[in-house]
């Protein structure tokens, strides 16, 4: 069992389980057995077997016990369940359309119901046993209050809601107002703007993977792997000052890993060229301002040409550019994390005179 925990908390390390969640939704998309009866309830088991093995541990059970942390094991198979119900209508439609036969959504002939008695009954009914639930839940599971806040004295670790516990992942490798203000402004405006640059007509009113493949693909990505796994990441691997730590370390306040992270400018300067970095702002940063600028023209150009060709003729160039926008802006953090785990990259274009840092 050590070996095997010691395995776990390595793969645990974000820099090995980010791309083993990437690698692990891709192959999944590919695997439509996954998204069946079977293959979900194989799913279930295993991610159960593993919570109830892993609860021997006394470190695991603490950190997944903690009132705080319950609706985050909740919130992991909640999550996971309507994924796999989504993609299992989705994937029974194309097997269905294989067949000739129509989606299950057309099939039903008759979905009407009345409000009163049949929508205000189920409501009332859920809303006593939801009330109930927390009741219950209240009793057993006692509210984490804590003592008044102490300017003097801060938790270790420090840690925002579970709802924010994503942006608060985002602010370890932005500027506060990038990563507090301008990524989550661009998630709301990308949001609106999906309805006027997806000019895919198939899927309205249906479930479907093999029509829609690259938009669903792209929204699990943004939800499931840069949302609700930085909450994960927040919640069950983010311990004392700010270190990660394995499902079954100790959480020791006096561990401390010492960093030395370094702008894309040092890279370049002073550890590729052996000089110092120049007095000017906008020639020490001049590199970074290059990349960035190639990231977000170049590439575009590039995917148009190679893979996105028909995204391109179908949504017309300014619409396809603003597509690539948002797609590059979200993929733009997956890159900087790698880049900080592997590399100790803090910024790319870091102008703190006009505090400007990417």
């Amino acid at each position: 069992m050590e070996f095997v925990q010691t395995a776990i908390n390595t793969l645990a390390d974000p820099k090995f389980l980010l791309p083993i969640a990437l690698l692990m939704l891709i192959i999944s998309l590919r695997t439509p057995a996954f998204w069946s009866t079977k293959g979900g309830l194989v799913a279930l088991s295993l991610i159960l077997a593993f919570f109830a093995v892993s609860m021997l541990n006394p470190n695991f059970r603490k950190i997944v016990t903690k009132p705080d942390n319950v609706p985050i094991v909740m919130l992991i198979f909640l999550v996971g369940f309507f994924v796999w119900l989504a993609m299992h209508q989705g994937f029974e439609n194309d097997r269905r359309t294989e067949q000739g036969l129509p989606s299950k959504e057309k099939e039903v002939t008759n979905d009407k119901v009345w409000v009163w008695p049949d929508l205000v009954y189920t409501e009332f009914i859920s809303t006593v046993i939801f009330g109930a639930v927390m009741v219950i839940w209240s009793v057993f599971l006692k509210a984490p209050l804590e003592e008044p806040a102490n300017p003097s004295l801060a938790p270790n670790p420090s840690k925002a809601p579970w709802y924010f516990l994503g942006l608060q992942e985002m602010l370890v490798y932005y500027d506060p107002w990038i990563a507090g203000v301008l990524l989550p402004g661009l998630i709301i405006v990308g949001l609106m703007a999906t309805p006027f640059l997806d000019v895919n007509p198939k899927g309205n009113g249906y479930f479907t993977f093999k029509d829609r493949k690259y938009e669903i693909t792209v929204f699990l990505f943004g939800f499931v792997i840069l949302w609700v796994l930085l909450i994960i990441l927040g919640t069950f691997l983010r311990g004392p000052n700010w270190n990660f730590f394995g499902p079954y370390e100790y959480w020791d306040p006096h561990y401390l890993i010492p960093l030395n992270n370094v702008n894309l400018s040092e890279f370049f300067y002073v550890k590729w060229l052996g000089t110092g970095l120049p007095s000017n702002w906008f020639l020490r940063e001049l590199p970074g301002i290059i990349l960035v600028i190639l990231y977000l023209t170049v590439t575009p150009l590039v995917f148009a040409r190679m893979w996105f060709k028909k995204f391109f003729l179908s949504m017309g160039a300014i619409r396809y550019q603003i597509m690539m926008f948002l797609l590059l802006c979200m993929f733009s953090l997956p890159i900087k994390m790698v880049l900080r785990w592997t590399f100790n990259l803090k910024y790319i274009v870091a102008i703190p005179e006009y505090f400007f840092n990417i």
